[in-house]
């Protein structure tokens, strides 16, 4: 291969990357592909009460400048959903989650977490999909790390649901619709 076929191969495929990254609204119609994210396929899993463990906790700040525990936010339940914004699954379940969160009120709380952006790119997501909950930025994997036991690592959207007592109840490694996470949610507050 000489070099000209090379570079114009090299000039190609960045060009193909470059317009792959760029954002549209077909990007969470893409949800199905196979477009270079890591997501799961979607699984749903409970934890009896008796096998559940220890609670969980991590103090972080909120993109809006907030300290949170997740230990002072007990006993409610909490919704742990882990997110970035160019994830096409992410964008499909994000209207589910601000639903649900609208619908729950302050019986349980919502905590978005994304996993890769930068403030800015977060904060447009949050803005576009109307999310009402705090969110955080996970830039040391902080989240990610205390949620290793309960998450394959990289499956991205992910969500939590936490019990009381704040410990890992259920987990949906993939996408989430509505239904399915109401009923997780009303299993744990039952």
């Amino acid at each position: 291969m000489n070099r000209r076929t090379l570079l114009t191969g090299l000039l190609a495929g960045t060009t193909l990357l470059v317009a792959g990254c760029s954002e549209n609204d077909e990007l969470a119609d893409q949800a199905g592909s196979d477009q270079g994210y890591v997501s799961g396929s979607g699984v749903v899993s409970q934890v009896p009460p008796a096998e559940r463990g220890e609670p969980l906790d991590l103090e972080f700040e909120t993109l809006d400048g907030q300290t949170v525990s997740l230990a002072e936010l007990r006993p409610r339940p909490v919704v742990i959903n882990l997110w970035y914004a160019a994830c096409p699954p992410c964008r499909k379940e994000a209207p589910a989650l601000r639903s649900l969160a609208e619908e729950f009120g302050d019986s349980v709380q919502f905590i978005g977490v994304n996993v890769r952006d930068q403030e800015a790119a977060a904060n447009a997501f949050i803005s576009n999909y109307r999310i009402p909950y705090p969110n955080m930025l996970d830039s040391n994997g902080d989240m990610v790390a205390l949620l290793s036991g309960v998450l394959p690592p990289q499956a991205t959207p992910s969500t939590v649901v936490l019990d009381a007592e704040g410990r890992a109840a259920a987990r949906v490694v993939g996408e989430v619709d509505e239904s399915t996470l109401r009923g997780l949610i009303e299993d744990v507050q039952a």
